[in-house]
């Protein structure tokens, strides 16, 4: 690449079921790298092997991005002068260039099929060959242009019989892949098979689409999972046939199970009770449904971090990131070359400095919605107060009614295990003065509230902690909550009043 080339980057994932996390990662880093560099982010639609093709699954990826807040520049619904940027809709681009490397022996045409291809397998494999591929070592006992004719070639696919372009691999030759993360890789060409690049229905493989794709779209970088870097000198080789210059490669480290063995997988969120993608996926053929972040409560910019820095390290302790701050810190020299583990309760955590950190009014509006589904008419500015009170004891808006519910609805049973260590026979008799002590605040703030009952408390030589439990219970229905001089301001007088004449009527041991 001339360094003179302005940075082009693209996320190209493949429509066959929902995007994993894993994904949504690669389209981050792809992004905060072209921003970081005053470059283009692209989104391309790679769908070129229809049998996959999962409908509905395009439109869950483009749903998922703008979700996240990751935005590309180009892509299938955002006009740009290298469309189109869905590959089916690129088809009559590929034959050119496949054509060009048959005519120069860098490809060749396969008949085989798929019952000659396992009995080549099976006869290595008897052999005892430690590879049963089709390759340097094999293409010349296959049906294929090599080994038949010019004649009989252009014979077969006149009658239009099935075939395939596969890759001609060179003879002892050391491929070099040059990667930003994993440095200098080198592969024997020997120990590589003849891709498959194009089939007799007119569509090319992965391999073909993706070079030529990237080429005519002019992208300079290529950042990618690591399951591609496999198939990394196959590309660089293909540049080397086409004639073109190869962009420069990036391959991530996995995420990893939580335990670290292995691909983090669906299969380990269904076990461990965490979404692995980032919206709800409903399965069109077997109408299973899958959870999302967005759907479990997560705030698309705390999932967004959290993603980021499971394989990046700004090499500070910081670990809240906007946006913005992400793409300035952003570099590539910074993540790392082995896996990450993917912790779940991390991911809470994140949520958490997010929802705290947000505007107790934003919050009372996205709080408000959850009471009314409850079907809980609340006065906006009693919710901002009620969420400021009880924020930092939640990871999600939805943890906010258990948190605050006595709120919004006097409790009508009592925790047993906070009667049974807090409610004394004598309990009903204080809670009763106590009543009286609170009925002569008059100005009916926390600070007020409390001096007027410690005043009383100290006066008669009462312990506190066995009043303020005990008045904890019945405002609450239980032994948690937050500051309670602030929970009976917030409650009022009167409220607070009949909370306790309820509790000393309805609390048995």
């Amino acid at each position: 690449m001339a360094e003179t080339q302005k940075v082009r980057v693209r996320f190209a994932p493949s429509p066959t079921g929902p995007l994993h996390i894993g994904g949504v990662r690669t389209a981050l880093y792809n992004y905060l790298f072209a921003k970081k560099n005053g470059g283009t982010f692209i989104l391309r639609i790679e769908d070129t092997d229809q049998k996959r093709y999962v409908p509905g699954a395009e439109e869950y990826i483009i749903e998922a991005l703008k979700w996240c807040g990751v935005r590309y520049d180009e892509g299938p619904d955002v006009d740009g002068q290298f469309g189109p940027y869905r590959q089916s809709d690129r088809k009559r681009l590929y034959s050119e260039y496949v054509s060009k490397l048959v005519v120069e022996g860098k490809a060749y045409y396969a008949f085989d099929s798929a019952e000659e291809l396992d009995a080549m397998r099976e006869r290595l494999k008897a052999e005892g060959a430690s590879s049963q591929q089709y390759g340097p070592e094999t293409r010349l006992s296959m049906k294929n242009s090599l080994t038949l004719d010019d004649k009989e070639t252009q014979k077969r696919l006149a009658a239009g019989e099935p075939y395939v372009i596969r890759i001609k691999m060179p003879d002892d030759e050391t491929i070099i892949v040059n990667d930003l993360i994993r440095g200098r890789v080198e592969v024997q060409s020997n120990l590589l098979d003849d891709k498959v690049l194009y089939k007799s229905d007119g569509m090319p493989t992965y391999h073909l689409a993706n070079i030529v794709d990237d080429h005519l779209m002019e992208i300079s970088h290529v950042i990618r999972g690591e399951e591609w870097l496999p198939s990394a000198p196959l590309h660089v080789l293909l540049y080397q046939y086409l004639g073109w210059e190869a962009p420069q490669f990036a391959h991530l480290p996995l995420l990893l199970k939580p335990d670290g063995n292995g691909k983090l997988s669906k299969r380990d969120g269904d076990r461990l009770g965490f979404p692995v993608f980032p919206l709800k996926w409903i399965d069109p053929k077997t109408g299973d449904i899958s959870s999302g972040y967005r759907e479990d409560g997560y705030f698309p910019d705390a999932f967004i971090n959290m993603l980021a820095l499971l394989g990046w390290s700004p090499g500070t302790e910081q670990e809240i990131f906007t946006m913005q701050e992400l793409v300035e810190n952003f570099s590539i020299e910074k993540v790392g070359k082995s896996g990450s583990k993917f912790d779940p309760q991390k991911a809470h955590w994140f949520n958490h400095q997010y929802l705290v950190a947000k505007d107790d009014e934003e919050l009372a509006n996205l709080f408000l919605d959850d009471l009314k589904s409850r079907n809980i008419d609340a006065d906006k500015d009693f919710v901002k107060q009620v969420v400021s009170l009880v924020k930092e004891r939640a990871e999600f808006v939805k943890d906010l009614w258990e948190q605050s519910s006595f709120f919004f609805e006097a409790p009508t049973e009592y925790d047993p295990k906070v009667v049974k260590k807090r409610w004394k026979e004598n309990t009903p008799a204080m809670m009763a003065v106590v009543k009286d002590v609170i009925a002569g605040v008059e100005d009916f703030k926390a600070d007020n509230i409390k001096a007027e009952i410690v005043a009383y408390l100290e006066k008669n030589e009462i312990g506190m902690g066995a009043v303020m439990n005990a008045l904890r219970l019945v405002l609450v229905g239980g032994g948690f909550g937050p500051d309670l001089m602030k929970i009976a301001e917030l409650l009022g007088k009167d409220e607070v009043k009949r909370r306790i004449e309820s509790g000393i009527q309805n609390i048995k041991k």
